[in-house]
């Protein structure tokens, strides 16, 4: 492969995955929940990515290899831990791109309304948000609500699935610009890294210089008084944002796969991690707290929260700046995970455990290219039916997997932080569990998590089976967190490492039961293709076979 990123490029990927439609979209219904709090939350959510960067950094520059998680856990756990991370992988990258896909769509049609060109809602809106939403406008007319009394939302839907072309009962509505900026990605990733990567650093560019003109023009708008109850709805209300917010910040995940195309991957990437995260952490912090400056927090629900609030302050002009800002920055999000699904595979392909095309590399472009063209169909197709709730909430709880098991190969390999260490590159910094009083910290998150669970249930009527059938991922980071609490205090284990793989746990534990059933089930259908192929073709068991 072609090694031609340095620091600006890497850190550029970074700055590219995380923001996107978490700043331009799904801000807009965390501060919807949380008020202006939701700074705050953004603030503990990098601290808590922080804690798993830093154990990425320490990976990164010692398997400067393709494969990000993947390649960390199978060096870690072993072969079969590996396959269900990669397997996990898939949701952070192609199915976090459906999302993106989705949000990109949006703006890009309200950018052509905006411009004269009407699409119509059949070919701009996902399959089963148009069910979904007829069903409820047809439910509230039933009600009495006329069709002008409806939210925009559900008009919309409405208008898309009545007026759309039909064979018999099928109507046929798909989301052909979501169908169209993916084919268009995937033919950039696929022509080249030097194409990416010059794609990228001028999307980045453009994207930041657009976020700091928000803030530098919003700041004149701004009106104390809306930040004025500060977290109207509590902690509650803001660890309601929790999987949108930790969804936009997956970034730093995606410059790790990159590793085979850096110049010097021991020093660039942990520095770019680092950079992205920092970068971000800011200007989320200031664009939340000028949009809730801007306007009360409870008109923010909306898809295109940052668009609105101007229009709404008739700045017209800049509203449609922010669209067209948004379109492209959207598209570079689109690019970096369109960038690191294929080499994630490709590393799986060279263990064996997909077949061997996933890791064949184009003679002229030296990219992954049957991979990245599959990478392309993946995202394609879904993107054209599925609905952006859906996505965001099952690519957040993958993420989370796969940053608690990168925190845990930290604590396999170098559990009390004494492995001998060449001085290169980087390493997480050692502190003792014992000393700095990890209990204390679990009985916070305990504090912080408490999933609500009715202790007044536990009287007449109680149902055990009901209790953990709702609750079982609290009571699960509650289990795991004594256990490894236990095990950290008296071995000594280093602490970032433990904190990063509690707090990401305990956020995880935050993403509901019907979150948890999705991911299980996704989890099963991995494990059934692992022991059909993947076991069977594995590199491991070919070479134990020649050394019999």
């Amino acid at each position: 492969m072609k090694r031609t990123l340095r620091v600006f490029d890497l850190t550029a990927l970074g700055v590219a995955a995380i923001i996107g439609a978490g700043i331009f979209s799904t801000i807009g219904n965390a501060a919807a929940s949380g008020g202006p709090a939701v700074s705050l939350l953004f603030v503990f959510t990098a601290i808590a990515c922080g804690l798993s960067a830093m154990c990425y950094a320490e990976f990164a520059s010692s398997i400067p290899i393709s494969g990000s998680a993947y390649t960390y856990a199978y060096v870690s756990f072993g072969e079969l831990i590996a396959w269900i991370i990669g397997w996990d992988l898939i949701m952070e990258y192609a199915i976090g791109n459906i999302a993106v896909a989705i949000s990109w769509s949006g703006y890009f049609t309200g950018l052509m309304d905006g411009l004269g060109f009407h699409i119509p809602s059949y070919l701009s809106t996902d399959f089963l948000t148009a069910s979904r939403g007829y069903q409820a406008a047809v439910d509230a007319m039933n009600a009495g609500t006329p069709l002008s009394g409806l939210s925009p939302e559900m008009a919309d839907a409405f208008s898309a699935w009545t007026n759309a072309p039909h064979i018999g009962n099928f109507h046929l509505v798909a989301d052909i610009p979501a169908l169209f900026i993916v084919f268009v990605i995937t033919w950039i990733c696929y022509r080249g890294i030097r194409e990416s990567r010059i794609t990228n650093d001028f999307f980045v560019l453009l994207k930041v210089a657009i976020l700091l003109l928000v803030v530098g023009v919003g700041a004149f708008y701004v009106k104390p008084e809306n930040w004025s109850p500060f977290a109207p709805n509590g902690l509650g209300g803001v660890l309601k944002g929790v999987s949108g917010v930790f969804f936009a910040y997956i970034g730093f995940d995606a410059i790790s796969t990159t590793a085979e195309e850096c110049k010097n991957p021991r020093r660039d990437l942990p520095l770019s991690m680092f950079y992205a995260l920092l970068i971000t952490t800011i200007l989320y912090v200031l664009i939340s707290l000028v949009l809730t400056g801007m306007v009360s927090y409870n008109e923010l629900g909306v898809s295109d929260p940052m668009a609105y609030v101007f229009t709404k302050l008739h700045l017209t002009k800049l509203s449609g700046v922010i669209a067209a800002g948004a379109v492209i920055a959207m598209a570079s999000v689109l690019l970096v995970f369109q960038l690191g699904q294929p080499r994630i595979w490709m590393s799986m392909s060279r263990d064996g455990l997909l077949p061997p095309i996933f890791a064949r590399l184009h003679p002229k472009y030296r990219t992954p290219g049957f991979s990245t063209i599959l990478t392309g169909f993946v995202v394609a197709i879904p993107s054209l039916f599925l609905n952006l709730t859906e996505v965001t909430d099952l690519t957040s709880i993958g993420t989370l997997f796969a940053f608690i098991l990168v925190s845990g190969g930290i604590l396999v390999l170098n559990p009390t932080g004494q492995q001998k260490h060449d001085g290169k590159g980087f390493r997480v910094p050692y502190a003792d569990s014992r000393r700095y009083l990890l209990p204390i910290w679990v009985v916070i998150l305990f504090a912080v998590w408490n999933s609500g669970i009715d202790i007044s249930s536990l009287g007449s009527g109680f149902n055990l089976f009901e209790v953990v059938k709702n609750h079982f991922p609290f009571l699960t980071f509650c289990i795991v967190s004594i256990v490894i609490t236990y095990k950290a205090v008296a071995k000594r284990w280093s602490l970032i490492p433990v904190l990063g793989l509690l707090t990401n746990l305990g956020l995880m534990s935050q993403l509901g039961v019907t979150n948890w059933y999705r991911f299980g089930i996704w989890l099963i259908v991995g494990l059934l293709i692992y022991f059909s192929y993947g076991s069977k073709h594995s590199r491991i068991k070919e070479e134990d076979a020649l050394n019999m």
